[in-house]
């Protein structure tokens, strides 16, 4: 088949302005840049519709004891690891929860492999080899609408009854939307550089799998106000964090917060709970599981942040 002399897809068009950034100074480049990104949060926001509804989809996969499974290629499948690989930390949630699949395997990561956005065959083999479900949410990050591995895998997905998302900056192809349950759309407009959509696509991607991974999570009740409590302090910063958090939820000094951390065995939210309503972690365990993991309902309203420091006096 003859391809056409011009792309049709709005990732690969040429800015119209930035023509002359070649013949820019850094400052001049800094500005250009910086003009397009402001666009972005934008366009992502007027996908609200389309977010939350990937936000619901979501939920009730985890509520189903399913996972959202992340496919993308290039810059796309690195941007999915990445949101997959910082929910555990972040949420205290178990690894296999968000999974983050790229073409080329893990390798992909750090080297390029762009050939790999062809491999179809491989795409529909990634959703075999994670047993993808009904129980599943995937959701296909392809910036132009047409990565091959991308559409294979919801193609697959969607036949093994999972829950299809697809995120793109561009029209995706008429075969693939039945194939979708929801497509959510971020046309950022043609790059700073054409084609490359690591730039406004890939910082509007970012913000989108912000918003699913987060609003799902705070859905479960991974967060008691807008505090991070499902946390599992593991590292000296996040100790820290859980030691700032259960100290301002439950008045206890600093040692207090180490010894009923310690005592939760690393669980921010059960040592509130053991805390504020006096049981040992059996009990806050069982509590939390009958309020459906949630705080507010089982504690109430958690404090108001804390007024902002003063800036200091000046001589």
């Amino acid at each position: 088949m003859t391809k056409p002399d011009h792309d049709p897809r709005l990732t690969e068009r040429r800015n119209p302005r930035t023509p002359g950034i070649d013949t820019a100074s850094p400052l001049e480049i800094v500005d250009l840049i910086a003009r397009e990104d402001a666009a972005v949060p934008a366009i992502v926001a007027a996908a609200r519709q389309e977010l939350a509804r990937a936000i619901e989809l979501i939920e009730s996969s985890f509520r189903a004891a399913g996972r959202l499974v992340y496919i993308g290629a290039g810059t796309s499948g690195r941007l999915g690891v990445l949101d997959a690989a910082e929910c555990p930390p972040t949420f205290g949630t178990d690894p296999e929860m968000v999974v983050g699949v790229i073409a080329g395997g893990p390798s992909a990561l750090v080297r390029s492999a762009e050939g790999a956005e062809d491999d179809v065959a491989a795409a529909r083999t990634a959703m075999e080899e994670r047993l993808v479900s009904p129980r599943d949410t995937v959701v296909g990050i392809a910036a132009s609408g047409t990565t091959p591995y991308v559409g294979a895998a919801l193609e697959r997905a969607h036949e093994l009854g999972a829950k299809t998302v697809l995120i793109t900056s561009s029209d995706p192809p008429a075969a693939l939307t039945p194939m979708c349950d929801l497509v959510i759309p971020i046309p950022v407009g043609p790059e700073v550089v054409t084609g490359s959509t690591r730039m406004k696509a890939g910082t509007a991607t970012k913000l989108v799998l912000n918003t699913l991974s987060t609003g799902a999570m705070i859905r479960l009740g991974k967060v008691y106000g807008n505090l991070m409590v499902d946390l599992q302090a593991w590292s000296e910063k996040l100790i820290d964090r859980g030691e700032r958090i259960l100290m301002e939820t439950t008045g206890v000094d600093r040692a207090g917060a180490r010894q009923a951390i310690d005592a939760a065995d690393g669980s921010v939210k059960i040592a509130i709970v053991m805390l504020r309503l006096h049981v040992d972690r059996k009990e806050a365990e069982d509590l939390l599981a009958t309020h459906d993991g949630r705080l507010r309902p089982l504690l109430g309203d958690p404090p108001p942040p804390p007024p902002p420091p003063r800036p200091a006096a000046t001589s």
